[in-house]
């Protein structure tokens, strides 16, 4: 496994330019999220060599493979690759498609068979290896896919949206699945997705990507509950966010955010008369029947109620203020339903109105 270093990558197209600053250690799994022309797949192809860069650096291990005057072709930089696209050979046995890249090596006939069962073993398709690849399901070809890249042995796996193709629930059991496999390789993984509740699950850390720059680095938890801008708050998860101006720092940070109310946060470091964003989860409201007390609280009339399972999706009205809560197990709350809210100080997060994103 390498370490990957990426130094003020800049990549332009035209006035265009997407650029990246990142430090992968070894066997970590990375996650490049955002929304689609953000860079991410920019700053996959670059890593790969399919892409050449127009300045900066990406170092492998202790090799400069990319700089604006050095390009290492992508066969000499000891990576593995799996695309959106399975690109598996139909016409060859699953055996033969993970052999397949082996056959540049010139290894003895004994050692590609070993390898080919280890891979295919890992990726739980070890009884396979006779069958025609155009015989399998599609995540069965994602799982020869993988195990086409991971036979190499490669310092580091490289993945661009593997698992897009694949209908909702088979993602949803594929994402625990590469993690789970990730884990037990330890190999140097970088993986491009736009679905935040991919990189939450499969991502030691999350690089989060917006028109081509990184807007956050960081663990999962750390950009839910800790965004730095808007666009990230907006970007992962549900959040409620009001547009507001600092009134006090006593304790904390108060925010009016309307002309009847003022919220109490305990974020420090803003000034009175700052513009801020106030950001709060919907999961981390509290609601009652009874009055609830103490700072936030709000006597609140429900404007729509959504069933959805395991959840309540609930939006209410407060005073000329609009909350989006979610409530676990659901309650038969229906629209016009007069409940308390209060907006816990700690769950509420104050980002700078000029970090909007």
């Amino acid at each position: 496994m390498s370490r990957v270093v990426i130094r003020n990558l800049v990549k332009r197209y035209g006035p265009v330019a997407a650029v990246s600053d990142i430090d992968i250690a070894e066997g970590e799994f990375i996650a490049l999220l955002g929304p689609s022309g953000c860079g991410k797949t920019t700053t996959l192809r670059c890593i790969a060599g399919l892409e050449e860069v127009s300045d900066g650096e990406i170092i492998m291990g202790d090799r400069l493979v990319s700089s604006k005057t050095e390009s290492v072709p992508p066969e000499k930089r000891e990576i593995g690759m799996v695309f959106q696209s399975y690109a598996i050979w139909p016409h060859m046995t699953v055996a033969e498609n993970v052999a397949f890249g082996l056959g540049m090596k010139g290894l003895a006939k004994s050692e590609v068979a070993d390898r080919v069962q280890t891979a295919l073993s890992l990726v739980g398709l070890a009884p396979y290896g006779s069958r025609g690849a155009s015989q399998l399901s599609g995540g069965q070809q994602q799982r020869v896919a993988l195990a086409r890249a991971i036979v190499l042995e490669p310092g580091v796996l490289l993945f661009d949206e593997p698992l897009s193709n694949l209908d909702a629930k088979l993602r949803e059991k594929m994402r625990f699945e590469l993690r789970e496999l990730q884990t037990r390789l330890g190999t140097t993984s970088i993986y491009v997705t736009h679905d935040q509740q991919e990189a939450m699950v499969i991502a030691d850390r999350v690089v989060l990507m917006n028109e081509g720059r990184i807007d956050q680095i960081g663990a999962p938890t750390a950009l839910y509950s800790r965004p730095v801008s808007r666009f990230g708050a907006e970007f992962i998860g549900l959040a409620n966010i009001f547009r507001g101006q600092v009134v006090g720092t006593e304790g904390g940070t108060q925010v009016r955010i309307s002309d009847d109310v003022v919220l109490h946060s305990l974020d420090c470091g803003f000034a009175i008369g700052q513009s801020v964003d106030a950001v709060c989860r919907p999961e981390n409201l509290l609601v009652s029947l009874q009055v609830l007390h103490g700072p936030n609280s709000f006597h609140t009339t429900i404007a729509s109620s959504y069933f959805l399972g395991n959840i309540a999706d609930v939006t209410m009205q407060a005073a000329g203020v609009e909350l989006r809560c979610q409530l676990s197990p659901p309650r038969p709350w229906g629209v016009g339903k007069e409940i308390w809210v209060q907006v816990p100080p700690e769950c509420l997060v104050l980002l700078s109105a000029d970090n909007a994103g």
